[in-house]
């Protein structure tokens, strides 16, 4: 008889022990979820900031280039009209000189 109860008992604390280990799985695995679900979302908008990132910096950078490129053309403008213009400035100074007084005179 006293076996008999303690079987009984054995049986419903192993039920018990059985249950309660069934729902703390199944409320691990509801937070697991919940987690990589988390997880899913902040990689989605992980990447869109980086796509955003990108797209920022390359607007930069097509910008900057740009903005070089004016800043050639016209410096290489400067260039050219210093380059027209030189002959002329030579022949004023050039003829400073030929035609200029000696200074000492022996």
């Amino acid at each position: 008889m006293i076996l008999s109860i303690i079987g009984i008992v054995l049986g419903a604390v192993a039920i018990g022990l059985f249950v309660w280990f069934r729902k703390d799985q199944e409320m691990t695995t509801d937070l697991l979820d919940s987690d990589i679900r988390g997880n899913g979302n902040a990689f989605i908008a992980l990447q869109e900031e980086f796509t955003q990132y990108q797209i920022d910096n390359e607007r930069k950078i097509a910008d900057f280039e740009k903005q070089l490129s004016i800043k050639f053309k016209e410096h290489d403008r400067r260039m050219d009209k210093m380059n027209k213009s030189l002959p002329s400035v030579i022949r004023t100074v050039v003829g400073h000189i030929e035609f200029a007084r000696p200074l000492d005179k022996k």
